[in-house]
C-alpha cells in the first residue's frame, strides 16, 4: 500500500505541542487538595502549622504538607487559600491564612476549625471517610 508524499511526511513530524494552560490558583489548590486524604497548606516557619502537622502525626495520620514559602506560586496560593477559607477584602486585619487543612478534598479550614474538630470529636470520623485513618 502506498501512501501520499504528504501522508509519509505527516507520520513523521510531531504534533505542535499544545499551548501550555495557566492553572488558576484556587483551580490549583483543589487539584492538590483531592490528591490525597489529607492536605495541608503550610508556611514552614509557622508554629500553629507546625502543631496541625504534629496533631495529625500522632494521631497516625500523615497528611501531604504544601510549603507556600517554598513554592514558587506560594503567594497566588496562599490568597487563593484566603478567599476560600473565607478572610477578609483588603480593608480588613484578616489572621494568618495557614495552616489551611483538607480533608477527602474537602475544605476543613484553618486551626480554629480542625481544633474544634478533634475537640468535639468529629475529627476522626472524618479521617476514617478518607481513608486516612484505620482505627
Amino acid at each position: 500500500m502506498q501512501y501520499g508524499a504528504a501522508a509519509e511526511q505527516a507520520w513523521y513530524m510531531p504534533a505542535p505541542a499544545p499551548a501550555p494552560m495557566v492553572e488558576s490558583a484556587v483551580a490549583r489548590v483543589e487539584r492538590l487538595a483531592s490528591e490525597s486524604a489529607v492536605v495541608v497548606f503550610s508556611v514552614s516557619s509557622c508554629c500553629m502549622c507546625h502543631a496541625v502537622k504534629r496533631l495529625f502525626c500522632g494521631m497516625g495520620v500523615h497528611p501531604t504538607v504544601h510549603e507556600l514559602d517554598l513554592d514558587p506560586r506560594g503567594r497566588e496560593l496562599e490568597r487563593a487559600l484566603a478567599r476560600l477559607v473565607g478572610y477578609g477584602g483588603p480593608a480588613t486585619a484578616s489572621p494568618p491564612v495557614v495552616p489551611v487543612v483538607f480533608i477527602g478534598g474537602k475544605l476543613v479550614g484553618a486551626m480554629d476549625r480542625v481544633m474544634a474538630a478533634h475537640i468535639n470529636g468529629s475529627l476522626v470520623p472524618l479521617l476514617k471517610k478518607a481513608g486516612a485513618l484505620w482505627l
